[in-house]
């Protein structure tokens, strides 16, 4: 247990971050592979094409979810940094910034769907 604090002490936030993209981009190129990609080849492939209000509708959807996902990831580091701190003001400090980077991501996260309204209507869909 005490290898993991110290490892987690030694990581700044943008160093776990990158780490976690770096374990989840491979994991999410497997899981959304098209299904044409396995298809056979000698077959046309069908491509469809979605109106704007349906692409901004699914963007809307995309982004609150990750900005929630990575809103959660530094509100667990915050947890992390502040129950391994130890009475140390830095770590309480680095649990008080990730804290308030886990309160930003959460209101883009609510913001998100008026923000992509306004590009709607900027576009003119």
């Amino acid at each position: 247990m005490y290898r993991i604090r110290a490892r987690l002490r030694a990581l700044s936030n943008v160093q776990v971050l990158r780490r976690a993209v770096t374990v989840a981009i491979p994991i999410v190129v497997v899981v959304a592979a098209p299904a044409a990609a396995h298809g056979d080849p000698g077959a046309a492939a069908i491509v469809a094409v979605n109106s704007l209000p349906v692409v901004i509708a699914n963007l809307r959807a995309w982004l609150i979810g990750i900005l929630a996902a990575l809103a959660t990831l530094f509100l667990v580091l915050a947890g992390v940094y502040w129950a391994t701190a130890g009475g140390d003001p830095t770590q309480v400090e680095r649990a008080k910034g990730a804290l308030k980077n886990a309160l930003v991501g959460y209101g883009l996260a609510v913001l998100a769907p008026v923000l992509l309204q306004v590009v709607q209507g900027i576009v003119g869909g």
